[in-house]
């Protein structure tokens, strides 16, 4: 498992009824593959997993991984409040095809350091597939501490960070710390080009699923040392990346993935589309951002 590069977290479509939309689920898919991306993760707060049904995940995963046929690597998020139903879905991951996992700490509880290390311990010996902690302490009020990652080198498969604690410094920290024993990939989309300009290895990106083109390209900029380049088109693109950093990040997110054509905005209960004055103002900023688009 490489874990270097543009990660999108992509959104799971619907129709307007609520049923699986897996047409435009492709043909975003294959805007993603199309502009370079090196992994595809599902199920994540994007992918709206909490909504979905078991066999919705399954079937989900299964078609993604045929339908990407190897190009890249298939991640499964995992986010479960009980350590049987999280090693069940490592497990099942791996019977479906998936290439790696991205765990979040147990959901619901707040676990203490013992508990935290121990369910991703669980986790880890349940499988041999590549695992990348998910550490966001905003979102999901566990901070997986540098102490925690210390007593899991011990597992060889746990290898990856997605780094959402919003301290750019953290990256620096870690690489002080542990060297190159884990990859680290910004998970804030407003910090990316901070992050891999400080050595993050990749971006688990959110906006990437509406404009996967520039997203793909601020990366590649940054890792050829090109900063003036990649910084103008981030400065273009940061109206649009703090979309990511909302409580509707998911609604936001659609919507900007059905204004450039390449998704809808369909999203299951309880969130519920953008109406009114809050949806104009969304619109605005995509479609601004649309018409000063640096690759269109």
């Amino acid at each position: 498992m490489n874990w270097q590069g543009v990660f999108p977290a992509v959104t799971t479509k619907f129709h307007q009824d609520g049923t699986l939309d897996m047409g435009m689920f492709f043909k975003n898919i294959d805007a993603q593959l199309e502009a370079g991306v090196q992994g595809i993760i599902l199920g994540g707060t994007l992918g709206e997993s909490s909504v979905l049904s078991l066999d919705e995940k399954i079937s989900l995963t299964s078609q993604t991984v045929a339908y990407v046929s190897g190009q890249v690597p298939i991640v499964l998020n995992i986010a479960e409040g009980a350590t049987h139903d999280a090693v069940y879905w490592a497990k099942k991951a791996k019977e479906l095809g998936a290439s790696g996992l991205m765990l979040l700490p147990p959901m619901r509880y707040a676990a203490d350091h013992r508990e935290v290390v121990s369910y991703f311990k669980a986790v880890a010996e349940s499988t041999d597939l590549p695992i990348m902690i998910y550490n966001n302490p905003i979102d999901y009020k566990t901070l997986v501490t540098i102490p925690m990652f210390e007593e899991l080198t011990e597992c060889n498969n746990i290898q990856a960070i997605k780094e959402s604690t919003r301290d750019i410094s953290n990256v620096t920290r870690m690489r002080n710390k542990f060297g190159d024993r884990y990859k680290i990939l910004c998970g804030v989309d407003t910090l990316a080009m901070e992050e891999l300009v400080m050595g993050a290895d990749g971006w688990v990106a959110g906006l990437v699923c509406a404009f996967p083109k520039e997203t793909v390209n601020i990366y590649n900029l940054v890792k050829a040392g090109k900063y003036e380049e990649a910084l103008s088109i981030y400065r273009w693109f940061l109206p649009l990346l703090e979309l990511d950093i909302h409580p509707k990040l998911v609604q936001y997110i659609k919507l900007a993935e059905q204004l450039t054509g390449i998704g809808t905005e369909w999203v299951r209960a309880p969130r519920l589309t953008l109406i009114g004055e809050e949806r104009i103002k969304v619109e605005n900023i995509i479609k601004r951002g649309i018409e000063n688009r640096p690759n269109s």
